[in-house]
Formats: structure tokens, C-alpha cells, sequence
């Protein structure tokens, strides 16, 4: 084990530290990393990635239940899809920020506070789902299920908040795209 974690433990945390770097850079600086693409059109993305985190959503709660039912052949299935969706979700959110403008929520009273309350909330918890997701799957690809069990109490709570949310930004958004 202290062989594979010294090669897989500094990959996820490097992946953790610079996948949030690269996206917050994309964030806070549309402009610069702009293009413009006149033979592609990106603008269905933001629909894309509801899809993506709605079908996540639902791949982590049957996960959840398969494995609650011992069906742990199943419940890994469930969770690497779910994974593989969220890492699908991950590089077209790379795509479309750099391919579409940004797009002011154009909300106003209650509902913006709202708006602001989710988005916040889903970009900051958004944050730890990778290294926990990570952490998870190899702890269980590596047989170490008492460290899989005790990372999950963590993981599935906020990549479940974080899917959902995904979901909920894209309805309140979608008026404004």
C-alpha cells in the first residue's frame, strides 16, 4: 500500500490543487482566456452540464442504495459513472468558459439573494469534492474499505450537494442564457 500511495497520494493532491487554480483563473478572468470560435457553437453547454450534474446526482443516490443493499460490484459501477460524468462535466466547464461569455444572473429581490446563496455555496464545497472523490475511489480501488468508509461519510453529502446545486445554478441561470 505505502508504495501505490506514494505515487497516487501527491497525483490526486496535485490534481487538487491545480484543477481549482486553473478554474478559478477561468473565473475570475473571462476575458483573457476568451476565444472566440466561429465554427463551433458552445452556447448549449450550460444545459450540458445539468444534464451531466442531474444524471451524477442520480448515479451518487443509486450508488448509495446499491451499496446499502450489498451489491458492491453494482454500487462501483454507479460511482465510476457518476465519476466519469463529473470529470466529463469538468472539461467542458473548461470549454465554456473559454468559448462563451459571461452571462450576468439577471435576477433581482429575493431570488437573487437566493441565486447568490447557491452559486457561492456550490463553487466553495465544489472545491474538496475532487480530492474526496479521488480519495474515495482509490481507498476502495485499493481494497482499503474502513479509509473508503470514512472519507464517503464526507464525500457523498457535498459531491450530492454540489450535483444537485449544479442543477439548480443552471435552472436560475437559464432565463439569461
Amino acid at each position: 500500500m505505502k508504495k501505490r500511495d506514494s505515487i497516487f497520494v501527491p497525483i490526486i493532491i496535485s490534481l487538487s490543487v491545480i484543477i481549482p487554480i486553473i478554474v478559478a483563473f477561468l473565473m475570475l478572468f473571462p476575458n483573457v482566456f476568451y476565444i472566440a470560435s466561429e465554427n463551433y457553437d458552445f452556447s448549449s453547454l450550460p444545459f450540458f452540464h445539468a444534464v451531466l450534474n442531474g444524471s451524477t446526482a442520480i448515479l451518487i443516490f443509486t450508488g448509495f442504495v446499491l451499496i446499502k443493499n450489498k451489491k458492491t460490484e453494482l454500487h462501483k459501477a454507479s460511482m465510476l459513472s457518476a465519476f466519469s460524468l463529473s470529470s466529463i462535466f469538468l472539461v467542458s466547464y473548461v470549454i465554456s468558459k473559454i468559448t462563451n461569455e459571461p452571462v450576468p444572473f439577471g435576477g433581482e429581490g429575493m431570488i437573487r439573494d437566493i441565486y447568490f446563496f447557491i452559486l457561492i455555496s456550490h463553487i466553495l464545497l465544489s472545491i474538496p469534492v475532487l480530492p474526496l472523490a479521488l480519495f474515495s475511489i482509490y481507498r476502495a480501488m485499493t481494497g482499503e474499505i474502513e479509509k473508503h468508509k470514512s472519507i464517503v461519510k464526507w464525500t457523498f453529502p457535498i459531491w450530492m450537494y454540489v450535483a444537485i446545486t449544479g442543477v439548480l445554478v443552471y435552472l436560475l441561470m437559464s432565463p439569461y442564457y
